[in-house]
């Protein structure tokens, strides 16, 4: 089960998988960005775009061009991105959709599903593009399914 769509899922894959190709100063390509991602090619070229308007990744046109992260955006959190394609709804939306569940008019869910709400914001506001491109480079984590 998933708790991101699949544009986020690609999203967040994109870009681990941009910062770990281009650690060395190289830039990566769409083609091989899908295939390392197993990502539909031209649905993640609009989903790049997007992340490089929003200064997640950057990207440079041209026969020596494609993507790359520079090290500003290796500081930013998992929950950037999150934010930049799927909003904060995972952060403080109610669990059954409701709009009128609050603190003060709770459903049924609220309180367990804010303790757990709360947790994922927090393992993606304190976990960087940066520390989990050190993993993949250390060869700790993977991206491929």
């Amino acid at each position: 089960m998933a708790i991101f769509s699949k544009t986020c899922e690609y999203a967040i894959r994109a870009v681990l998988y941009i910062a770990h190709k281009t650690t060395t100063g190289n830039k990566v390509g769409i083609r091989d960005i899908a295939a390392g991602i197993d990502s539909p090619e031209l649905y993640l070229a609009k989903i790049l775009q997007d992340l490089s308007r929003k200064g997640l990744i950057s990207s440079i046109k041209g026969p020596n061009g494609g993507f790359y992260i520079t090290e500003v955006a290796l500081s930013r959190p998992l929950s950037d991105i999150v934010e930049a394609v799927d909003g904060n709804s995972i952060f403080v939306g109610c669990a059954l959709g409701l709009k009128q569940c609050s603190e003060v008019n709770p459903c049924p869910l609220h309180h367990q599903f804010k303790a757990i709400r709360d947790q994922i914001h927090e393992v993606l506001t304190n976990n960087t593009i940066g520390r989990f491109n050190e993993e993949l480079v250390n060869g700790l984590l993977s991206l491929k399914k």
